[in-house]
């Protein structure tokens, strides 16, 4: 019983000492950590100033800005959508200016679209890397250009790993057929008939209500043919 005693005794001592020395280290130290604290409280009130003042109206700025470079690319008048009209901004305006905001990485995916039907397949790809987008559609559609590029340029290779990423990454019923069936084609072209079959009944078996779906029998007749299948 003398032995809990001392022992309980001993730990209240313990405890006792560790709070005397916090105690005492605290006041030795107090405006130092008067400043740390302060100094925390002006960096997250810094912090909200910026998101509320700055982040937040540049973004709004940005949406603005594009929105007629934005009607130039839906009306497929691509130079003055890229280059802007004298009076507003292009693209590549919006993504020298913006290029942080959501609206300036948009930027980079409508460039790199427009470059493509302009037949400029170097900065298409140049453009089409940089977009970096959540949105499940473009993002599809911009890894499915990009390989349209490469594919113009001859980088086969390149040309269907994007091909298959577009149609694998948040798959969807609507690009992936696309992305399979340009994959498909890809393969008949470089005469990988196994593959391109494999791809056609792919889409034959999940998309079958896509338009690449209803019309995808005479492809894989035609790719059986080719490999030599019955």
């Amino acid at each position: 019983m003398d032995k809990k005693k001392d022992s309980a005794t001993t730990q209240m001592e313990n405890v006792e000492s560790a709070l005397t020395q916090a105690e005492s280290f605290v006041l030795r130290n107090q405006k130092i950590l008067t400043n740390v604290v302060l100094a925390v409280l002006v960096c997250a009130v810094g912090i909200v100033a910026i998101h509320r003042y700055y982040v937040v109206p540049r973004r709004a700025e940005a949406a603005v800005q594009m929105f007629p470079a934005e009607r130039y690319f839906a009306a497929d008048s691509l130079q003055l959508a890229l280059n802007g009209d004298g009076n507003n901004p292009g693209f590549l305006d919006i993504i020298d200016e913006y290029g942080r905001t959501p609206s300036g990485k948009l930027a980079n995916y409508y460039a790199g679209i427009s470059y493509l039907n302009l037949g400029e397949y170097e900065k298409a790809a140049e453009y089409l890397k940089k977009y970096k987008g959540k949105d499940v559609m473009i993002s599809s559609i911009a890894v499915g250009a990009l390989g349209d590029a490469y594919a113009e340029m001859g980088n086969t290779a390149d040309a269907l790993s994007c091909y298959m990423k577009a149609a694998e990454t948040k798959v969807n019923d609507l690009t992936a057929p696309v992305y399979l069936f340009r994959a498909g084609l890809l393969c008949e072209k470089l005469s990988r008939y196994d593959e391109a079959l494999s791809l056609y009944q792919r889409i034959e078996r999940d998309y079958p209500a896509s338009s690449e779906g209803r019309n995808i029998e005479k492809y894989i007749t035609r790719v059986q043919q080719l490999a030599g299948v019955k």
